[in-house]
């Protein structure tokens, strides 16, 4: 056996073998059409991201139940890659125009492509390398990115089949627009947060009139382009207004008064400025009524130059000289606070603007109807259950998807617009150029459309694209529909959702048979992690200081299924503190493994006592319990029962009472001492395969150094529970060694006796079955506990001076007489007994008051009464206890 290092140093391990495991291709998935097949797909990280706590949980979870499914002796496949992150990586590139003091428009959509295709071979995918630090046993050579060509080929065909089945179409309607990165977002990616804020209330004159209207406005700079006012048909407080126009205060126009039952009578005014160009519900009524459609905002949110006086001013700044403006001309009649919902850009926070503008978009519904039947009907199995009621909520309230994004960077549009702006839709431009020659009869020229796609309708197609579709391929038929999807609950909808149906429209097949969602990585207090609140820690710095082994099993063994996790480095601690044990133990075990050889063991002949069963039956227990605790996906209860065998079981137990064996010289005991070594390793070789999927690197290094036979502990096999090896009454008769060693142990620890001081110990109990086992193992329990002598029988008279604990239905009894000092000891029993009556006094004195026995409620007197006997119980306690040191 080769010896460890004194010393656990994680990260020079964690380098070594993951080089190794790589270099030897052991994540590699086969296209063995012989063996049962696993797979998962890697949630695409940004192609700029870099490694977060969010990313550590996610990817330390589907890498355990990766490698536990490898060892299970199944086909694995988890399909890395990255996205192409359309907004932020245009973002990144545009910054570094920006140090040039260059635009894109400057150098043109050609050259600006061209620079960020080298941008993301510079400096794109450093997560793919974080990745690697963090263990995870991705199939490297099958990496794949959303804009590689395979893919891109799959994201327009796909667009042509959903444009043929009129489940895409393009149409000017109301989107949301962030005026920062200059593009609409999907309903879905903007975050609605609460925020404070204020109402205006402004005068709206009639024309030709004294009268007028007040309205409500949150958003007072959008008066510049209101063309009406609605009100209620009922409500008596305007019916007679209906029909007349009023004059916009600041602009002058005139605009109608119209009657809608829209209008909520009660809500605010009872009156609503009618804004169709910046307002969803505004854009509806607009269109029943047919009123024009005025824009006041440029696309990066400045008011137009058909405003002369405020052209030019970003919207907030408009607002303060708006209301300037409104209150200098008596049009003001007051100002509110206000705390409303406020909708911001997902990826830079601005405050998105409602606008008109021409889209492209997927029609929802008939999609959303099949993805919420395959989870209805069992098919795909959403966990935790509860978050089933969320992805029907929004299924079921579904909008059309807004697909198309006002950037240069992502998967253009495959649209052609002929000379009358005629729209062809095709696979590429040759494709298009033909349909285009059949419609005009003969060859034009054709334009393409401008836009890009959303980067989440690349990611959609992610479970099939990435294994060769729209290609027959063997992966596909291998891996498709893949066994689990892991990711986070905040995507559900930007990406679970649109995967699946996706998946039903094209392949006819669910891309995924389970959803696993793991909670967010949140820190102490609850706050999400980010940059700007300065409570995100960088993993890497933790790898360096706690080891990769250690982090991953923390993680995973304090993350409830579903919950939001609240992240300290504390956490970490237990992981560092169990890796180090499990280092110490393994090292202890191979010292003492020296003469040792397990081929040439004859288990025949070997002396099995109760200790060697009861831990080859926990082993079995844990082997069963992490098994359906992984299948149940919660695994940071499998993570316990790991924890409690090997640091419990094994380690605490265990070992030290092999070290009674090990250590006994005596010829006769040779056998004990053999029977001690092959258990010894037995448990630390299937212990390290047990705890593998979670702590990689530590296994793989102490595997080595015992191991029979195979390359990597990787491709070994995990344990199977045999049954027939569980036994309960075993366990039972250990466990109550475990009681009487701990109680001896816990009388040495409140006594302040030295565990160094060999007491003398008798323990009564009339269970036959206690007696046999207190005969069976006497030397293991007195060598724990350190005892001098140990009796025990049925028949024994409790001694005096000793102190009392149960274990089972036995009476423990440690004799103290020479254990403590007498003097010392009576002296603290009677400070104890002057403070318990001291405070026993003041509860008599009440109780003994017939004012206050006749006119206390019974609870409080009842309270007294229970107080009043919980002293007298100590002190009797304290006092018999005097006794036997008197």
């Amino acid at each position: 056996m080769n010896e460890l290092d004194k010393n656990y140093s994680p990260n020079e391990i964690e380098e070594k073998w993951y080089r190794i495991w790589e270099d030897s291709k052991y994540f590699a998935a086969s296209l063995d059409e012989t063996k049962e097949n696993y797979s998962i797909v890697i949630p695409p990280p940004n192609v700029t991201g870099i490694l977060h706590m969010g990313h550590i949980l996610n990817n330390s979870i589907q890498d355990t139940l990766v490698r536990y499914n490898r060892m299970t002796g199944k086909n694995t496949l988890w399909m890395p890659g990255c996205d192409h992150a359309g907004i932020a990586t245009q973002n990144k590139v545009e910054r570094k125009l920006a140090e040039q003091g260059l635009k894109k428009e400057d150098i043109g959509r050609e050259k600006f492509i061209e620079m960020t295709w080298e941008w993301k071979e510079k400096y794109g995918g450093i997560i793919t390398k974080q990745l690697r630090k963090l263990g995870a046993s991705l199939d490297w050579d099958r990496e794949r990115f959303t804009m590689d060509e395979g893919l891109s080929h799959a994201v327009r065909q796909i667009f042509v089949h959903l444009y043929n089945d009129g489940l895409i179409y393009q149409g000017e309607y109301m989107v949301n627009w962030c005026p920062s990165c200059g593009t609409a977002l999907a309903d879905d990616e903007v975050n609605h947060e609460e925020k404070d804020g204020h109402l205006w209330h402004l005068k709206y004159p009639v024309k030709d009139s004294d009268e007028y209207i007040v309205i409500a406005t949150s958003r007072p700079e959008t008066m510049l382009a209101d063309v009406a006012v609605a009100v209620h048909p009922e409500d008596e407080r305007y019916r007679h207004l209906v029909g007349k126009t009023l004059v916009l205060p600041l602009v002058g126009r005139e605009i109608p008064i119209i009657a809608d039952e829209y209008v909520e009578k009660e809500f605010g005014t009872g009156a609503l400025k009618i804004t169709p160009a910046h307002d969803p519900n505004d854009f509806n009524l607009g269109k029943k009524y047919k009123l024009p459609i005025i824009n006041m905002l440029t696309p990066d949110g400045k008011i137009t130059v058909d405003y002369p006086k405020y052209a030019g001013f970003d919207r907030f700044e408009a607002r303060k000289v708006i209301e300037k403006d409104l209150e200098e001309q008596g049009y003001l009649v007051k100002k509110e606070h206000l705390h409303h919902a406020v909708g911001g850009c997902y990826r830079c926070e601005t405050v998105i603007e409602p606008r008109i503008s021409q889209q492209w978009f997927v029609r929802m519904q008939p999609l959303a109807e099949k993805a919420l039947e395959v989870v209805r009907n069992g098919k795909i199995k959403i966990i935790p259950k509860r978050m089933e009621k969320i992805y029907y909520n929004w299924l079921e309230n579904i909008r059309d998807w807004c697909i198309s994004r006002q950037i240069w960077w992502g998967h253009r549009i495959p649209a052609w617009y002929g000379p009358d702006q005629k729209l062809f839709v095709a696979i590429d431009e040759n494709e298009a150029k033909k349909q285009a020659k059949v419609h005009y009869g003969h060859e034009v020229e054709l334009k393409q459309e401008e836009d890009v796609l959303d980067t989440w309708f690349s990611s959609a197609l992610w479970p099939f694209s990435t294994m060769g579709w729209p290609e027959k391929t063997k992966e596909l038929d291998l891996f498709y529909p893949t066994n689990t999807l892991v990711t986070g609950a905040d995507i559900i909808f930007f990406w679970v959702a649109r995967m699946i149906m996706f998946g039903l429209y094209e392949l006819k097949q669910i891309p995924f048979k389970n959803v696993f969602f793991h909670g967010i990585v949140r820190d102490e207090i609850g706050r999400k992690m980010s940059k700007s609140l300065g409570n995100s820690p960088d993993p890497l710095d933790l790898i360096k200081e706690f080891g990769v082994d250690a982090i991953r099993f923390s993680m995973i063994y304090n993350t409830s299924q579903g919950q939001d996790v609240h992240f300290s480095t504390d956490l970490l601690g237990m992981g560092r503190n169990f890796a180090n044990k499990i280092w110490n133990v393994a090292r202890f075990v191979l010292m003492n493994l020296e003469d040792f050889d397990i081929n040439s063991v004859d288990k025949n002949n070997l002396d099995f006592e109760l200790v060697d069963k009861w831990i080859i039956s926990k082993l079995n227990k844990a082997a069963k319990e992490v098994k359906e605790y992984l299948e149940k996906f919660e695994l940071d209860n499998a993570a316990k029962s790991v924890y409690e065998f090997l640091r419990g079981d094994f380690c605490d137990w265990y070992v030290e009472i092999a070290k009674i064996r090990l250590y006994n010289n005596d010829e006769e005991k040779r056998i004990s001492k053999l029977t001690a070594q092959y258990m010894l390793w037995t448990i630390l070789e299937a212990g390290m395969r047990l705890l593998h999927p979670f702590m990689p690197f530590i296994t793989e290094e102490i595997w080595q150094k015992i191991k029979v036979d195979g390359n990597t502990i990787m491709l070994q096999k995990y344990p199977v529970a045999e049954e027939n090896l569980i036994n309960s009454e075993i366990e039972k008769s250990f466990e109550y060694i475990k009681e009487v060693v701990s109680s001896l142990r816990n009388i040495r620890a409140e006594k302040g006796i030295s565990p160094a001081k060999a007491a003398k110990v008798i323990i009564v109990s009339s269970n036959a079955e206690e007696l046999d086992t207190l005969q069976k193992n006497e030397l293991f329990i007195k060598k724990l506990a350190n005892l001098e002598s140990l009796t025990y029988g049925a028949d024994i008279d409790a001694p005096s001076q000793s102190s009392l604990r149960v274990a089972g239905s036995s009476s423990v009894y440690m004799i103290l007489t020479g254990l403590l000092n007498n003097e010392a000891e009576i002296k603290k029993i009677n400070e104890q007994l002057a403070k318990l009556e001291k405070e026993l006094e003041p509860v008599n004195r009440k109780l003994a008051d017939e004012k206050f026995t006749s006119k206390a409620p019974q609870h409080i007197i009842d309270r007294e009464l229970r107080i009043q006997k919980e002293y007298q119980d100590k002190i009797e306690k304290l006092k018999e206890n005097l006794k036997s040191f008197q």
